[in-house]
C-alpha cells in the first residue's frame, strides 16, 4: 500500500493550482477555479483517511493538467475585462474607537 503525499507536495501542488487558475483572463473563469480549488483543498486537509487523501491528490493532479491547458487556451481567447474587474479594491477599514 503507497503512502499519502507528504505535505510539502500538497502544498506545492495547491500553489500551482491557485497560480495556474490566476493566469485565467477571464473573470468568471478565474474566480470559479480559484473557488473550486480553496474547496478542494479544504475537503483534502479535513480528510484522514489515507486512501481517501491519495485519491484527491490523484485527481487534482490530472485537474491540474487540464487546468493549465485550459488557461492557455483562455489567454490566447480572452475576452474583454469586465467593469468588476477595473473596480478598486476596498481599502482597510480602521475601526473608531467612540463604539
Amino acid at each position: 500500500m503507497a503512502t499519502p503525499p507528504s505535505r510539502r507536495s500538497i502544498l506545492s501542488l495547491y500553489s500551482t493550482m491557485l497560480r495556474t487558475s490566476r493566469s485565467f483572463s477571464s473573470y468568471n473563469f478565474r474566480t470559479y477555479f480559484i473557488r473550486r480549488t480553496h474547496e478542494t483543498f479544504r475537503t483534502l486537509q479535513k480528510e484522514t483517511d489515507a486512501g481517501k487523501i491519495r485519491s484527491i491528490y490523484s485527481d487534482a493532479v490530472a485537474e491540474l493538467a487540464v487546468l493549465r491547458r485550459s488557461a492557455i487556451v483562455n489567454q490566447m481567447y480572452g475576452g474583454w475585462r469586465l467593469a468588476v474587474e477595473d473596480m478598486k479594491k476596498p481599502e482597510t477599514f480602521t475601526e473608531r474607537g467612540d463604539n
